[in-house]
C-alpha cells in the first residue's frame, strides 16, 4: 500500500508540472517561491514527526478515504480545466466562472512536499534540519520552473499537453481510489522471482509506442502547418 501511495505522490507532482507548463514563466516562478517558503515553514512540524507516525497515517484507512476524496476533487478540477482549455483552443468562448481553473496548480502538491521533507530528514540523519530544509527549498525553487519549461519545450502543442494532463489526472484519480482498498488479502500472494524479461519487454513496448505516437503527432502537426501556409498564400 505504501508503494501505491508513493506512486500516487509521484504522479501528483507530474500532474502539477504539466499544469505549470500552461503558465507563463513568472507565474511558475511565483508558485515555486510559495512552495519553497512552505518547505521552510513546514520544517518545524516535520522535525517532530517519526517514521512510526507517518506509517500509521499511511495505513489508516479512514485517513486514506479522506485523502481519496481530495484526490478525486482535484482530478475533477483538472478534467474541467482540460475540457475548458480545449473549447478555448477551438475558438469557443468559455464561461467566466471557469477561468479560475487556469489558476489552480495543485494543492495536493503541498502534502507531497511535506512527505518528501520528512523522508529527507529521516534519510539524512545527523544533518542539520535547517540545511535539509534549505536544500529542499532550493531544489523545488529550481526544479519546478525548469521542469515546466522542459515539458513546454518538448511538447509545444497545447493539445498534446492537455491530453497527457487529462490521462495523468485520470490515473491519479484511479490511484486515489485504490489507496482506500484494505491491504488485507484473502489469499496469500505466491512467491515468484521477478520476471525481468517481461518487465523489460513491457517497458520497451511502452517506449516504442510512445516514440511512434510522438513522431506521428509531430508529422501531423507539420502537415497541418503546411496546409495552413498554402491556404494563406492562396
Amino acid at each position: 500500500m505504501e508503494l501505491i501511495i508513493q506512486i500516487l505522490m509521484l504522479f501528483i507532482v507530474i500532474n502539477c508540472i504539466l499544469k505549470l507548463s500552461f503558465w507563463k514563466w513568472w507565474q511558475t516562478a511565483i508558485f515555486s517561491i510559495f512552495c519553497a517558503a512552505f518547505l521552510l515553514w513546514a520544517e518545524q512540524y516535520a522535525i517532530i514527526q517519526s517514521k512510526t507516525q507517518i506509517n500509521d497515517y499511511l495505513m489508516n484507512r479512514e485517513a486514506l478515504q479522506d485523502a481519496a476524496v481530495l484526490v478525486t476533487i482535484e482530478s475533477a478540477i483538472c478534467f474541467a480545466f482540460c475540457f475548458a482549455a480545449l473549447r478555448n483552443l477551438f475558438g469557443r468562448k468559455i464561461k467566466r466562472w471557469l477561468l479560475p481553473l487556469y489558476w489552480y496548480p495543485s494543492l495536493l502538491l503541498f502534502p507531497v512536499l511535506f512527505y518528501i521533507l520528512t523522508q529527507s530528514i529521516f534519510s539524512l540523519s545527523g544533518t542539520d534540519f535547517d540545511t535539509v530544509s534549505y536544500i529542499m527549498a532550493g531544489m523545488v525553487l529550481v526544479i519546478l520552473p525548469l521542469a515546466a519549461y522542459g515539458i513546454r519545450y518538448m511538447f509545444p502543442e497545447k493539445e498534446l499537453r492537455l491530453e497527457v494532463h487529462f490521462l495523468v489526472s485520470l490515473f491519479v484519480a484511479i490511484l486515489g481510489l485504490l489507496t482506500t482498498v484494505n491491504g488485507n488479502v484473502t489469499y496469500a500472494a505466491a512467491e515468484e522471482p521477478v520476471n525481468f524479461k517481461a518487465l523489460g519487454l513491457s517497458l520497451g513496448l511502452f517506449v516504442v509506442t510512445f516514440l511512434i505516437g510522438y513522431a506521428w503527432n509531430k508529422i501531423r502537426w507539420r502537415i497541418i502547418q503546411k496546409k495552413k501556409m498554402k491556404n494563406n498564400n492562396l
